[in-house]
Order: C-alpha cells, then structure tokens, then sequence
C-alpha cells in the first residue's frame, strides 16, 4: 500500500507516509502502555519507612518543641493514648516508634529549624497518603485489611476523617467524635431514616451503625458483616428468627429480610415497607398469566376485606416447624 501512494504523491508527502504508519502502528500501543501503568501508579500508594537509624532523632527531641506547640499539653495527650505504647516496643527499629512511626524520620526536619516540608504532615494531605501511614500498622486482621478497596477510601474518605491520634473525643478507637453522630456527618439521609416513627434503635444507642456494618471495607455491597441472605447482621438480635425451620419462606433465603423491612427506619410498623400487611404479600402472591400453583392467591381470599392481614392466620410468616403454609399449630 506505501508502494502505491508513493507512485501517485510528490516525493515530499510520501517521505512523510513510513513516518505517519509508524505513528499508526506504535502510538495507540505506547498510549494503551500508559494507560495500563497510570492506574497501577495510583493503586500503589503505600509507605515504606526508611530504616536507616541515623535519620531518626527519637521521641525526646520531638518534645522539646511540641510539648505545648501546636496546641497546649500536645505532648502530654499523646502519652495517655494508645499509641505511645510503640516507644516501648524495643524489638522493632526506631522507624517504628513514636512521633517519628507516623510522621516519618525527624533529622531532615530538626536540622532545617522545623521545616515542615522535611517531615511528613497530616494536615493537607489526601486520604491514600494518610491511609497508607496508617495501615502500615493496621492492615492485618479482618477488620481492617480490606480498607484499600472500601467505599470510604474511594470516595476520599481517609482514617483521620473520622480517628484523632492527638484529640479524640472517645478514648475508644480514638474517634473525633461518637456514634451515631460521627456517621451522619456524611451519611444524612440514614440519619433521617433514623428519626421515623419505628426504628432501630441507633439514637439511643443500643445498635450501632458499625454492628451491621464494616466501615473499613470489605467484599460485600454496603460494606455489610453478612450478605443479605445469610441475615447474619439481623439474626444477631433478632434469634427466633434464625431457624431451621421445616418449611422455610423462600423469599427469606433469596432475599433475606430487606425483602419485607427496611433496615434503618420505617413509618409502618415492624420497619415493614409497606403499610398495609396483604399489599406487601401480594408483591410475590398475586395471579398473573404466568404464574400459577401456590405463589398465586387463592381464589377464596377476599381481598376487598382489606382490614384483614394475612399474617393473622399465617403467623409463622418467618418459618414453620409444622405447616407448610405458615399456620400456627
């Protein structure tokens, strides 16, 4: 094909053509290259300490400046946390203890006067720089190991968002401030959830967000303990609920419980999503063209008496260890 075009161009255009097919031919490969090594680049954002002992200057240096400086007693708050436990810990390097575990080596820093640009700074740093500081220590165990991948962190949301190492509110897991309220700073719309007429009881503090929910992430959608319908979360509390049962509900088992409730709040009795108890069962059992046999409603239920549940005579909606239609003996 160049053979061609070159018979029938001026020398100064077909000089250009093996250039332009080269361009053609390497330029997507070099550009999908690139494409394939950026993201990986933004993936793998984790800290390396240096080890190099002669970097560090160790925890009583760091006091001389900050025993009161950025705030009053700056020193003294941090040695009644739980992470001044990591000066005592003699069997790692000096990477790994104190100021210097999180902030990185202080020499750089001291002996610039304080410059803040040789030493590493919380404040004014995005979420996977300060997140990986973090899990350097706390990525093993399953409550945290999952973190990278969590909805929180791809959406911006670093440790320190909702954890103060030096002024936390609740000496428990050093959060800037308690449940639920640390949760509806973002989450607004479950706060109004909360606040309808039946509801768990998340305000007043007998169920936590964090008891349904991992908020460090993980593999399940909602960053959930359990899938749906293994209920696992809600057969916690809810026991007589758990089963085996002989003749189980199938919705239970493929959907699980949100198939009925609302999990956070409802304006119906028992979180129910609906307020009328027979237009939620006829969401499954209801006659169509093409579906029959025992999902359908009986020809003999009246459904014009409206006042009349069906759970007042199927009462073991959830499971029945003697009839298969929910009767109870």
């Amino acid at each position: 094909m160049v053979r061609a075009l070159r018979r029938h161009v001026p020398i100064s255009i077909s000089v250009l053509i093996p250039t332009l097919v080269a361009l053609v031919l390497i330029v997507p490969g070099q550009a999908q290259q690139a494409g394939q090594k950026a993201p990986a680049a933004r993936e793998s954002k984790s800290y390396e300490r240096p080890t190099d002992p002669s970097l560090y200057v160790g925890e009583e240096t760091c006091k001389t400046c900050h025993e009161d400086m950025p705030s009053k007693d700056f020193v003294k708050n941090y040695e009644g946390s739980p992470h001044f436990v990591t000066t005592m810990d003699k069997r790692k390097g000096p990477e790994w203890h104190g100021c210097e575990a999180c902030h990185g080596p202080g020499k750089a820093h001291v002996d610039g006067g304080g410059d803040k640009t040789k030493i590493f700074t919380f404040k004014g740093s995005s979420a996977q720089e300060i997140s990986a500081r973090c899990l350097g220590c706390h990525e093993y165990g399953a409550e945290h190991s999952n973190y990278a991948r969590s909805v929180h962190l791809q959406n911006g949301v670093g440790c320190t968002d909702c954890h103060d190492p030096h002024h936390a509110k609740e000496t428990q897991f050093l959060l800037k401030a308690s449940q639920p309220a640390l949760c509806y700073y973002c989450h607004l719309d479950k706060k109004q959830q909360f606040n309808r007429p039946f509801h768990h009881r998340v305000n007043e503090g007998l169920v936590k967000c964090t008891d349904c929910h991992n908020q460090h992430g993980g593999f399940l959608t909602r960053q959930l303990r359990a899938t749906a319908t293994e209920d696992t979360v809600c057969l916690k509390c809810h026991t007589d609920k758990a089963g085996p049962f002989v003749f189980e509900h199938e919705t239970i088992k493929i959907e699980g419980c949100i198939a009925c409730h609302t999990p956070h709040g409802s304006s119906n009795p028992r979180l129910l999503k609906r307020a009328q108890v027979n237009l939620l069962c006829l969401e499954c059992h209801a006659f169509s063209a093409d579906q029959g046999g025992p999902a359908a409603t009986p020809t003999f239920h009246n459904q014009a008496q409206k006042y009349q549940a069906c759970t007042l005579c199927h009462q073991s909606i959830h499971g029945s260890n003697s009839n298969k239609f929910f009767f109870t003996p």
